[in-house]
């Protein structure tokens, strides 16, 4: 750890995310209900005098070292993709020259399950990366990032390899996701759930999280790592969602950017979207139909899941919320778990059994959550009833998937804070 700019520490905390609705509706312009998990990262920078990065994850006991520059080639499926990747991305928006840093992380966030673990990484080592060379001090910076919810879009950049205003983007990690993963992990409430609309992020309401509730997290065992073995599944739905706006804007000429803002400019614009997607569109000049392998029927389905998670299913819960009315909530929550099975597809079968097993138990609520095609289940359930649920939970799934339990792992959680400087 030598060659450092000066003595001085940075640490970090970074939250976990929880989405309680909103199911790959960010990238599309829609809503999600979020929380923030008490679970996290941790991370402790000191700068150094030199451009070497040197990142110790002391979770996994492993270690890498590159230097900060605009041409890093960060490797796609390891775990290191995430920290060069917002390294690069700060030496290319922030020249000519930033200094490295020794940085150490620890987390006690299920891997690849779901919490947005890869996101929470990137956050940390931004923050770290920013603190020691006093990015918020540069003009570039102040021109662009105003506060937290700016900040996290421009991360979601980062992370996604789009541009943020002047700040140019690349390649990102691979995925083609939104923002709401940074906006839960910069903006939550501790105690409340809060809803944010994105493309560009906004924020919409806040709900307490009903007294004496918590939620339990189960962590399937099955794995989705968005930049390996989830990334094409992950990125189809993105496109799907992409594919159907564009099919909806050459069939009408119209300019709408994304799904939420075609629903948003007429009140049959649902009816009107389907009749568009059943008709099919041409394919685009030197595109061989289907070549793609993107179908008007899974374009109408990607429509169909979008529209009732966005436009039905987020304003019944939040109304439900606002009345009290737990039985609704439960309701209103089922229906997006269902439909994630049967319109979005991106459920397995440890997911779906954890889901309907909470409910059995007696949870207020419980849904799959996240990009999905593996990951976790929250449920929420009385915190005095807590641990019994846990444990007849973590038995239940014992017995149906005994080999996928073993990596599982069961604990609760409140709605916590969003991200700060510890000292």
């Amino acid at each position: 750890m030598r060659d450092r700019a000066d003595a001085d520490a940075h640490a970090f905390f970074v939250p976990g995310r929880i989405e309680v609705l909103g199911k790959h509706t960010d990238y599309a312009g829609g809503s999600s209900v979020l929380a923030a998990a008490e679970n996290g990262f941790c991370a402790v920078a000191c700068g150094r005098s030199d451009r070497l990065v040197h990142v110790y994850d002391a979770t996994f006991d492993q270690s890498e070292r590159f230097e900060i520059a605009p041409d890093l080639a960060p490797p796609p499926g390891r775990w290191v993709n995430y920290p060069m990747t917002v390294a690069r991305r700060l030496a290319r928006n922030f020249p000519p020259r930033l200094n490295g840093a020794d940085i150490a992380l620890a987390s006690d966030l299920p891997p690849a399950a779901g919490m947005s673990s890869s996101s929470a990484f990137m956050v940390a080592t931004f923050l770290a990366l920013s603190a020691v060379n006093d990015l918020p001090a540069r003009d570039e910076y102040r021109r662009e990032i105003r506060d937290a919810l700016s900040l996290a879009q421009y991360l979601g950049c980062v992370e996604n390899g789009q541009s943020f205003g002047s700040l140019e983007g690349d390649r990102g990690v691979g995925t083609f996701g939104g923002s709401e993963d940074h906006t839960c992990m910069l903006c939550a409430r501790p105690g409340r759930l809060v809803q944010y609309a994105y493309c560009p992020a906004r924020f919409e309401l806040q709900f307490d999280l009903p007294g004496g509730l918590v939620f339990a997290i189960a962590s399937s065992g099955v794995t989705a790592a968005k930049t390996g073995n989830a990334m094409e599944s992950y990125n189809r739905a993105s496109r799907l969602a992409g594919a159907a706006a564009a099919a909806w804007r050459a069939a009408t000429d119209g300019a709408e950017p994304h799904l939420a803002a075609i629903l948003a400019g007429a009140d049959d614009a649902m009816s009107r979207l389907r009749s568009v997607l059943r008709a099919g569109s041409p394919p685009s000049p030197g595109q061989a139909a289907g070549s793609d392998g993107l179908a008007a029927p899974d374009l109408l389905r990607r429509a169909e899941h979008f529209f009732a998670e966005n436009c039905e299913i987020i304003p019944a819960a939040g109304e439900a919320l606002r009345r009290g009315d737990l039985e609704a909530f439960g309701r209103a929550v089922d229906r997006s778990q269902q439909l994630s099975e049967s319109l979005l597809g991106n459920q397995v079968v440890e997911t779906v059994f954890l889901a309907r097993q909470a409910r059995e138990l007696g949870a207020v609520a419980a849904s799959a959550f996240g990009a999905g095609f593996g990951g976790s289940v929250w449920a929420l359930v009385d915190g005095e009833r807590a641990d019994a649920l846990l444990a007849g939970w973590k038995h239940a799934y014992e017995s149906a998937c005994p080999a996928r339990s073993k990596g599982a792992r069961f604990f609760t959680t409140g709605a916590g804070p969003a991200a700060f400087e510890l000292g």
